[in-house]
């Protein structure tokens, strides 16, 4: 039978809490430094470089990636790299984000001294006050004094936890201080799940429409319907403004004299539309829940400027 101390649920339930605990701490420390630390940022004309070694060096690599994919350039420069000739990454333009727990990690002192000799703004965040990374910096964040989530306090557990949340904290203020929106997120995520939800039904829409006059030849109006492919057609009158739709079900409604029949007659009025600059997971969602699969694109709700397909939307992966 295993002890409280040793059962694997207990140990994952305290390592969840210390580092939650941890987490408010940070929070609640957050002070004038974490200002001065984004509004150097902000003032820089160049990349954050961030830097940190072992486990801080991958949180570092986390950073970067998250300050670069929400509008701050940013890239990582390993330290013992950078004492071999990738301190030429580094310009006075840029600004040095430096991790250390201990703050006093050997291998990022020539990183350190490179910023000092060419006063390059230097943002050190480190676990011990009064440390050499601390005291070089030109601001200094200090992560609160929480323990490690391991009962020995020897394994960077909670310390990468708090650095990490405090690295999206600096890369979120950033992003709303600079407004940065969906559709800029999206560039840099053209790709996978993401990217595909912050597409617009513009960028899936077919721009050339089945489209009829309400007083077409349902003869004419099926020759459309099939050529086109989607299944259906709008109607329009004689200004270009939408009418109406014609789908397969209002083609059952009226197959008993539909040949003798105008599109006007045969025609749903006031077909769901949605606009072009509305994002494809909402054309997506309205169609399941109208049970429909195609919608008329237009931008003021009269001029059809394109059709969306549901297979358009499954094929570009949102769903």
């Amino acid at each position: 039978m295993t002890s409280s101390a040793t059962d694997p649920l207990a140990v994952g339930r305290r390592v969840v809490a210390r580092e939650a605990e941890a987490l408010t701490m940070l929070a609640d420390s957050l002070g004038p430094s974490f200002d001065a630390a984004v509004n150097l940022i902000l003032k820089a004309s160049g990349r954050v470089v961030v830097s940190g070694m072992g486990k801080s060096g991958h949180i570092a690599r986390k950073i970067a990636a998250t300050l670069a994919s929400t509008g701050t350039p940013a890239q990582f420069v390993h330290p013992a790299e950078a004492s071999h000739g990738d301190l030429g990454m580094v310009t006075p333009s840029d600004v040095l984000l430096v991790l250390s727990n201990s703050g006093e990690t050997p291998e990022l002192a020539d990183i350190v001294a490179h910023s000092r000799r060419f006063g390059i703004p230097l943002i050190g965040v480190a676990g011990r006050e009064g440390s050499t990374l601390l005291r070089e910096a030109d601001v200094a964040i200090l992560l609160p004094a929480a323990p490690e989530a391991c009962e020995q306090g020897i394994v960077p557990t909670t310390s990468t936890t708090m650095t990490l949340a405090l690295g999206d904290a600096i890369a979120i203020a950033l992003m709303e201080h600079r407004a940065f929106s969906p559709d800029q997120f999206r560039v840099f995520h053209p790709g996978g799940k993401l990217g595909a939800r912050l597409l617009h039904v513009r960028d899936l829409m077919h721009s050339d429409p089945p489209l009829v006059r309400d007083d077409t030849p349902m003869s004419e109006a099926l020759l459309t319907i099939t050529r086109a492919g989607f299944g259906v057609v709008g109607v329009i009158d004689g200004s270009g403004h939408l009418l109406g739709i014609v789908t397969d079900g209002d083609l059952r409604r009226h197959m008993q004299d539909l040949l003798s029949l105008t599109a006007g007659q045969v025609m749903t009025r006031g077909p769901r539309t949605i606009p072009p600059d509305a994002l494809a997971v909402e054309a997506l969602a309205l169609m399941n829940e109208k049970k429909i699969t195609c919608l008329l694109v237009t931008a003021d709700g009269r001029t059809v400027t394109g059709i969306l397909h549901i297979h358009d939307c499954l094929r570009a992966g949102v769903a």
